[in-house]
């Protein structure tokens, strides 16, 4: 957490009030991130206008002519818009002031999130450059995912998380993408067909299409740019409920661990 859902509900957000717009101070409070925030960063910025603000994976870019403010949330961070920011807390690390007197800020209690500069093009950055496609573009299809998981005996819960073959399919989001397929998480990817891979590509657009519409899951930190919590975990079929009956057919919800996991089905409807 956050995944891609509540990232791309934190980019709509901020988008409106900082594309087209000058950063005119950047405050540093606190540079200890998972990569410290870089020392030079305000005098990277400052004066700089944002050009647009784009999403890759679970990445946000603040693009900056042809250089990349890239910000990823880690596990409990979050990018705040403020009119009249109340004065900083603890974990609250940056501030992004704007001309038009918007503050965004970015907090993160756990500091397992990122705030770091790119000079070069944001694809070519080492965090980016070796990712599979998004899972909203026409480029995940049946097909390519057929293709793709030929040689992979591993879980095909296991193969959809990885960013290599599929960005942004998060722990969350591949349960309940996987029960909306019909298709148990711990099949062998190598023996789904490509009819049934067909399925799977619909399910996880709707899935992630259908989180990003509610505002994204809230389970513990996450709150868009507006400090609301978003909704979708009320709509969960499998996550989090094991022992509990299925929305279909009334089977209780089994766990199980694939590669450090919980994973989350319905021994009935998914085969």
């Amino acid at each position: 957490m956050p995944e891609l859902p509540e990232v791309e509900t934190t980019r709509r957000g901020v988008a409106p009030h900082v594309e087209t717009h000058k950063v005119t101070a950047v405050r540093v409070y606190d540079r200890r991130l998972r990569w410290p925030v870089p020392r030079d960063l305000p005098r990277k910025l400052v004066g700089k206008t944002v050009e647009r603000l784009e999403r890759r994976s679970k990445y946000l870019l603040f693009r900056v002519g042809d250089a990349t403010l890239i910000v990823h949330l880690g596990m409990t961070g979050t990018l705040r818009v403020f009119r009249k920011p109340p004065p900083p807390q603890r974990h609250d690390h940056v501030d992004l002031e704007f001309d038009t007197g918007v503050v965004l800020r970015y907090r993160d209690p756990r500091r397992f999130g990122a705030m770091l500069w790119s000079a070069r093009p944001a694809g070519k950055h080492r965090l980016l450059s070796g990712l599979g496609p998004e899972p909203l573009a026409p480029e995940f299809n049946a097909n390519y995912l057929h293709r793709a998981t030929r040689s992979r005996r591993a879980a095909v819960k296991l193969a959809l998380m990885d960013s290599r073959l599929v960005v942004g399919v998060g722990n969350i989001y591949a349960s309940e993408a996987l029960f909306r397929a019909g298709i148990r998480p711990t099949l062998a990817a190598n023996r789904i067909s490509l009819t049934r891979f067909s399925r799977l590509v619909e399910a996880v657009r709707e899935t992630l299409t259908d989180a990003i519409a509610k505002g994204g899951s809230t389970l513990r930190d996450y709150v868009d740019s507006r400090g609301e919590r978003g909704h979708f975990q009320l709509d969960y079929a499998v996550y989090g409920r094991d022992g509990e009956p299925c929305r279909v057919c009334g089977a209780p919800i089994r766990r199980v661990r694939l590669g450090g996991r919980s994973s989350y089905f319905c021994p009935i409807c998914q085969r």
